[in-house]
């Protein structure tokens, strides 16, 4: 039986990357995207999309466009990517983030049902950010949540959170508790699809999406990620700034593994009413990130800052058993390997 698939952002970093697992397990696969100019500078199809992918050029925001996109089509999966990102732009652009992050998933369920094209599951692409902080030890082994490092904490770089012991995330255990505008949008965008999927009989899947970094990635957005931004700087023969103390943690993901697991989600789960948090599994430190990029090329040792930015966590890593078991799937790429990708892909300028 032919199967088909609509990927809403299907032309972004990710969808591109997942493209081909798609077309080759779905006899028709719809890649939807506005082509947004800090992503697409050209506003072209993108050369990594698939070409046996069709492309429809719209707004997950206008009803119109959900239209053209569902006029003949009723897709049996969903996989929901198109979002705004960026912790430090949605401070400064919060009702953009909510109107694509929020109205654009609310206009997506609105349509299908508009065009009584329910599909059998929707996965959505969700993010460790709305675990914000997360949950942190005391000394007596008590959970503490402590919540938004506040701007007084900041300045006196006061990094970390006195006499607390950070923790991994997980979304069995771990209460959100998100820190940013964007995360705030992320969380919104679980509670709204998991309420609707319930009500109307579709299957949710919601992956819980760690750094995600690697070759496709977007060099011209400033909100891209610190990997590739590092990378171009220490190419350049650059000192690597690295913020607060460099004691930042963070889980970055490589591209590949990230399109098996929401590939995997398609296909291999019934779905929970709990998200799958998708990592590597190995918390790395900003410095650390910093000094195997400047070793790849060679270039002068990273310098710690004392900068920070408002919104950002300390610590973000996060436990994968429950998400290697249920999905079948498990991350192959770790941090020195993926870098050592990203780099070579970089200096080829092959975009």
């Amino acid at each position: 039986m032919s199967k088909t698939c609509l990927v809403t952002g299907g032309a972004g970093f990710i969808g591109c990357a997942l493209s081909p697992l798609l077309a080759e397990t779905f006899s028709r696969v719809v890649a939807f995207d506005n082509l947004h100019p800090q992503v697409h500078p050209t506003a072209e199809r993108p050369a990594a999309l698939d070409s046996r992918v069709e492309f429809v050029k719209g707004d997950v925001t206008s009803p119109e466009d959900w239209d053209v996109v569902l006029k003949d089509f009723a897709p049996d999966v969903v996989i929901h990517l198109a979002a705004e990102t960026g912790t430090g732009q949605s401070l400064m652009e919060a009702s953009r983030h909510a109107h694509v992050n929020v109205t654009g998933t609310t206009q997506m369920l609105d349509a299908l049902v508009r065009h009584e094209a329910l599909p059998k599951r929707i996965v959505l692409t969700s993010s460790r950010a709305v675990y914000g902080e997360g949950a942190w030890k005391a000394a007596d082994g008590s959970l503490v949540y402590p919540g938004q490092r506040s701007r007084e904490q900041l300045e006196r770089a006061e990094w970390d959170f006195e006499g607390l012991k950070t923790l991994p995330f997980n979304s069995h255990t771990t209460r959100p508790d998100p820190t940013s505008v964007y995360g705030s949008t992320k969380l919104a965008q679980e509670h709204i699809l998991s309420s609707w999927c319930l009500a109307l009989g579709v299957t949710p899947v919601m992956l819980r999406l760690q750094n995600v970094y690697g070759p496709g990635q977007s060099l011209s957005n400033p909100y891209t990620g610190i990997v590739s931004l590092f990378a171009q700087m220490a190419k350049d023969g650059k000192s690597i700034p690295v913020y607060e103390d460099g004691e930042i943690i963070r889980d970055f993901v490589f591209i590949d593994d990230v399109a098996n697991a929401i590939f995997a989600a398609t296909l291999h789960t019934q779905g929970t009413r709990e998200p799958y948090d998708i990592g590597s599994g190995e918390a790395t430190s900003v410095a650390e990130l910093a000094q195997i990029i400047a070793d790849h090329y060679g270039a002068p040792a990273p310098h710690i800052t004392g900068a920070y930015r408002h919104g950002d966590v300390r610590h973000a890593s996060c436990t994968i058993e429950e998400s290697k078991q249920v999905l079948e799937w498990a991350p192959n790429v770790m941090v020195a390997e993926g870098v050592r990708i990203l780099c070579n892909w970089i200096d080829t300028g092959k975009r």
